[in-house]
């Protein structure tokens, strides 16, 4: 807290009259952070020239550009105090709770629409496939900040659009592989099964 009031500027008396606690800073930083990370969902899922689907990818490009600028060294707050706060603090498990909810409402609308244009399978539920995205993304980027580098980010998000969150219809590029090699091998084995079918022929 020293370091904090310091860098304010701002006298330590002044900091514990504001904040009677610890939690309440925590709190105050959480909401700030959070608020901040509501205006890049917004800028991405409310941008009516992509499609629902584009929308979707454009906000985890834009959380990796964010990340990339930190030269992947720093995650996010939420994920983070997700981790490090939640089991020792009620309140601050009851805030993130809340802002994980509020969070994935967010991402569950877009999904319905990217679901009712065709563009996404109508399987899932909207809410549940938008938990598995946040929760998916999070440990992504926690896997991010121990390598200090982009793989995790880019491996998640190319398998979640070629499996999850696939437009239904379409081949991934991993079936697309499986199926050219497969059409090879019976090109080559063709000529065999010929040469056995001319050899019964002529017996």
């Amino acid at each position: 807290m020293r370091d904090i009031c310091a860098a304010a500027g701002a006298p330590q008396g002044s900091f514990t009259n504001h904040f009677r606690s610890k939690e309440a800073f925590a709190e105050e930083v959480l909401d700030q952070y959070f608020d901040y990370l509501k205006g890049l969902v917004k800028q991405a899922l409310n941008d009516e020239t992509r499609t629902p689907r584009q929308r979707l990818k454009r906000y985890l490009d834009i959380i990796t550009g964010k990340l990339e600028c930190d030269r992947w060294r720093i995650g996010c707050l939420i994920g983070d105090l997700s981790l490090e706060t939640s089991s020792q603090s009620k309140r601050l498990r009851a805030r993130l709770d809340a802002i994980f909810q509020e969070w994935r409402t967010q991402f569950a609308s877009c999904i319905a629409a990217a679901q009712s244009a065709g563009e996404v399978d109508s399987k899932f539920d909207a809410t549940e496939l938008a938990e598995f995205l946040l929760a998916s993304w999070e440990g992504a980027i926690l896997r991010m900040k121990v390598e200090q580098g982009p793989a995790a980010l880019e491996r998640f998000k190319t398998i979640v659009f070629e499996t999850v969150f696939k437009t239904p219809g379409t081949l991934n590029t991993r079936t697309r592989r499986v199926s050219g090699r497969s059409r090879k091998r019976g090109a080559k084995r063709a000529p065999g099964r010929a040469a056995v079918n001319l050899k019964a022929d002529w017996r």
